[in-house]
């Protein structure tokens, strides 16, 4: 069912961390509901053999935006020739939605596990099938996207390629730390899609598309995993809770690293120097800036879950330098947009 994306999908309601089975099971017919009316399929709703689709090596419509790639905004980057900042554009674009999809195939299998577990009549196995369903066409536009780039990426760093195998088996026997994970590849790629389209700048429509697709669907799946945390928080034991909340900052970090730092193959492609990669991720002052609002919305779920309430969970997110304002609201701007004229 070919779409349009006229505008933005509208925030679901915020859930309370003591909403009732009932109020919960509608939530989530309503995110089952908005699948079924708003979804889009990889082959159906881009138009991969359209001309202005083709990835051609001298459009500077591929150089890193400045204000949203912390790379793109480097003197180091800016000092380059054109053609040289177009390949870095395409081959750091390709490695983000290749690392995009590595996450997304992890989340598929550890959704499939957890359904697994779920009893006869629970509303949370209709929305999480729809999910992975949309997650497959998300993997197969990444890859696709990747191949008409024609650069030979990696994504995710060796060890993470590693373990990837393991981690899908924590959507059963942890789903709540499987969630925060989720919340964790999620949110960094979500928050920086959403910023390069706010900044209205002038994008290769193939990337354009790919990009407002997956934030007009990946709403919903942010949106399920924010409620999810937010119902179960206060069903976990004191010491749970104590570890859960000293480990969510560091989740965030972690897989933020995975997700936004290139590879060491990538420094060697372009011969970047260390010391730029270092100012870059995250060293620079501005870089800091970008990398702690990455997660003010998740700093917001924190706060609703009762997560960030010790001093000792406090103390981790300055650690993992990730502290800062939280979100007022899902998908709030940052200050930079929200004040623009």
């Amino acid at each position: 069912m070919s779409q349009t994306l006229d505008h933005q999908p509208a925030e679901l309601p915020v859930i309370p961390a003591d909403v009732t089975p009932e109020r919960y099971a509608e939530i989530l017919r309503g995110l089952s509901q908005a699948s079924v009316d708003r979804h889009f399929d990889a082959f159906l709703d881009i138009d991969w053999e359209h001309p202005d689709f083709q990835v051609r090596a001298d459009d500077p419509r591929w150089v890193l935006p400045t204000d949203v790639d912390p790379l793109g905004s480097h003197p180091w980057y800016l000092a380059q020739p054109l053609d040289r900042q177009i390949a870095i554009g395409q081959w750091r674009q390709a490695n983000i939605l290749k690392v995009g999809l590595q996450f997304e195939n992890i989340l598929i299998r550890g959704i499939m596990q957890y359904v697994f577990t779920l009893p006869n009549g629970s509303p949370e196995y209709r929305y999480l099938t729809h999910e992975a369903t949309e997650e497959c066409h998300h993997t197969q536009m990444f890859q696709e996207t990747i191949n008409r780039i024609g650069v030979q990426v990696e994504g995710m760093p060796w060890l993470m390629r590693k373990v990837a195998g393991l981690l899908p088996w924590a959507g059963s026997a942890v789903p709540f730390a499987f969630f925060i994970g989720v919340l964790a590849g999620e949110e960094p790629i979500d928050h920086t899609q959403k910023g390069i389209l706010r900044s209205g700048k002038d994008l290769p429509p193939i990337l354009s598309r790919v990009m407002e697709i997956h934030v007009a669907e990946e709403a919903r799946h942010i949106s399920f995993a924010h409620h999810y945390i937010r119902r179960n928080a206060p069903r976990l034991g004191p010491v749970e809770r104590a570890v859960v909340a000293m480990l969510f900052p560091v989740i965030m970090r972690v897989l933020c690293d995975v997700i936004m730092v290139p590879s060491r193959s990538f420094r060697r492609e372009f011969g970047i120097p260390r010391s730029v990669m270092k100012d870059v991720y995250w060293r620079a002052p501005e870089s800091r800036e970008r990398l702690q609002e990455l997660f003010g919305d998740v700093r917001m779920l924190a706060d609703q879950a009762g997560l960030r309430r010790s001093r000792v969970a406090r103390l981790m997110w300055r650690l993992c330098r990730i502290d800062g304002r939280a979100s007022r609201y899902r998908s709030e701007p940052p200050v930079a947009f929200a004040t623009r004229d």
